[in-house]
């Protein structure tokens, strides 16, 4: 299918549109899915719908053990395999590891990542959460082009948030990836989903002349293991919205926190509705494209990080 331009039409679904709803009578048989963070959230839950749809899913989760523990409790076709973002090697060995499948890949789900660690975290002299949300999907993803490129109209969806509005001003601060300069729990987890946002729409510029599309999308407020990472305080909030929330679904009363079914549904729409045929570029709210941060659009700014990207993982892309 060419290359579509602008947006794509309304989809006629929604915040409380769930993963099931959006994938009805759409037939995944003989089409593969790589998704990272299987092991539980909104990852398991992506891998059980499109699975049940007859996608084969290779999940990926942080070891082995917790990959296959994921895939066992899947009815359908599943590979597990290793993947720790936040270690270069990991990332580069789980794209040998998918590539020695010899499978296109339809779906190249980048969904794994971490949020708001209290304090200043490093690895190879990097914040964590740019490192583990942004640069070892990037790894992924590069190790893995020509698996999508060889599928018909082979995806790659980044999962942002609506957090990408965090990041400071300028955008990305190249001059403080280490995260020494300063450094904020929330302020450099929008840096790294801004980052995720201005991959894919740079990536999707390299699938011009291919029929692959790269998008990026918010999932919504949902609690999951992501809280983990936020402190008691914070944790035991995102407990409450949540309770809170269920309360409101069960009443029919709308509400900001989905559960993880609804909030698996815009990953599921991206990856998979006919619809979206031929649109890249883009990043989707509640199953619909809508329009992020002024930083978010900028071309200029996507390619740079692109350049950055390259220069920092640079031993690790074959």
């Amino acid at each position: 299918m060419p290359r579509q331009s602008g947006r794509p039409k309304r989809s006629g679904f929604g915040a409380n549109s769930t993963a099931e709803q959006v994938t009805d009578g759409i037939d995944l048989t003989g089409k593969t899915a790589l998704i990272t963070g299987v092991n539980s959230g909104l990852g398991f839950e992506t891998m059980h719908v499109l699975a049940g749809r007859g996608a084969h899913v290779i999940g990926a989760a942080r070891t082995m053990e917790k990959a296959e523990e994921a895939c066992a409790q899947i009815e359908g076709k599943t590979t597990p395999v290793a993947c720790e973002l936040s270690e270069l090697s990991s990332a580069q060995q789980c794209a040998k590891d998918v590539a020695s499948l010899d499978l296109p890949l339809d779906m190249l789900i980048c969904n794994a990542g971490i949020m708001a660690l209290p304090r200043l975290e490093q690895k190879r002299g990097l914040e964590l959460q740019f490192l583990t949300n942004h640069l070892g999907h990037f790894v992924l993803v590069n190790n893995l082009l020509d698996k999508v490129t060889a599928a018909p109209n082979g995806r790659v969806v980044m999962l942002s948030s609506l957090g990408h509005r965090f990041a400071p001003l300028t955008g990305i601060p190249f001059y403080n990836l280490s995260g020494d300069s300063w450094y904020t729990p929330f302020g450099a987890y929008g840096i790294s989903k801004l980052a995720n946002i201005l991959m894919a729409k740079e990536l999707d510029k390299k699938f011009e002349s291919t029929n692959a599309t790269a998008n990026a999308l918010h999932p919504g407020a949902i609690n999951t293991n992501l809280s983990r990472n936020m402190g008691p305080l914070a944790e035991a909030g995102a407990n409450m919205m949540s309770m809170f929330g269920d309360l409101a679904r069960s009443v029919g009363a709308p509400t900001l926190f989905k559960n993880v079914e609804e909030g698996a549904a815009t990953t599921c729409y991206v990856a998979t509705s006919p619809d979206l045929e031929g649109y890249g570029g883009l990043y989707f709210s509640d199953c619909n494209a809508v329009t992020p941060s002024l930083q978010a659009r900028d071309a200029d700014l996507a390619k740079r990080l692109w350049q950055k990207s390259e220069e920092l993982a640079a031993d690790f892309l074959d």
